[in-house]
């Protein structure tokens, strides 16, 4: 078999991937390479697996077949907790945050937890530091503003924000985010979008995204897929062309 971790353009490869629920097949045979610091969206149909997909890459579960390679390293089966020490940081399409706590007391959870294994004798001036690392955070997400309020009473679109600053607490150097947009208003999904290409700017980010106008816009590379197969990869005017992803995809009407 080719040596598929050889090119040092791409941070992460999926290998062969094969994934069975039972006599279920989600994924068959998927092989595809993404690549470093550009923004990569997977989309496709209803069914055609993208998050089946999105959850093995991330390390929710490992494939029935095939492997995952991280900068070389092959990360199959390795537990999801590990993904951040590796530099691979996850945003998921449900939100999840501590709503009692404040947007401040979050992130610095989420920075406290990456540093230190609950270390009582730490000193308060760590704290004080983790503090401001934590303030810096919320003012890229542009959560600046709302540092004393609880998660619970941030609008959706900021509580998706917050998770992603707390994803961003490892500092990652792979980004995923799992149907960032879901259940967001016009306005809201315009400010995440925005948000997202700041952030492709600084490291690799990988998202599912069933708004096939927004991810033409703003993304560097797709990955089509259909019927748990690889349909098309490429830029988005590739894509745009392809005649099979027209028939499948776009023929259905853009979202």
């Amino acid at each position: 078999m080719t040596d598929m971790t050889a090119d040092e353009n791409h941070i992460l490869r999926a290998e062969k991937i094969t994934m069975r629920f039972g006599g279920f097949t989600a994924l068959n045979n998927v092989s595809v390479a993404f690549p470093e610091g550009q923004l990569t969206a997977i989309i496709g149909p209803n069914g055609a697996g993208k998050s089946t997909f999105f959850n093995v890459i991330s390390g929710a579960f490992p494939p029935s077949e095939g492997r995952i390679v991280f900068r070389g390293r092959e990360i199959t089966g390795t537990p999801q907790h590990r993904f951040t020490r590796l530099g691979i940081a996850k945003s998921f399409q449900i939100t999840n945050v501590f709503p009692q706590l404040t947007a401040l007391e979050n992130v610095r959870f989420a920075i406290q937890c990456m540093s230190q294994r609950f270390n009582i004798w730490t000193p308060r001036n760590r704290y004080r530091v983790m503090e401001e690392q934590a303030a810096h955070l919320l003012e890229m997400v542009e959560l600046h503003q709302h540092h004393h309020r609880l998660a619970m009473n941030l609008a959706h679109g900021e509580q998706r924000a917050l998770e992603i600053a707390l994803a961003l607490a490892c500092d990652p150097s792979l980004l995923l985010l799992d149907e960032p947009t879901a259940g967001m208003s016009p306005e809201e999904t315009i400010v995440m979008m925005d948000l997202i290409i700041r952030l492709a700017g600084e490291r690799t980010v990988i998202l599912v995204e069933h708004k096939m106008k927004l991810v033409m816009g703003i993304s560097n590379h797709l990955i089509v897929l259909h019927h748990g197969e690889l349909l098309a990869e490429g830029t988005p005017d590739e894509v745009r062309a392809n005649d099979e992803v027209r028939r499948v995809y776009l023929g259905q009407g853009e979202h």
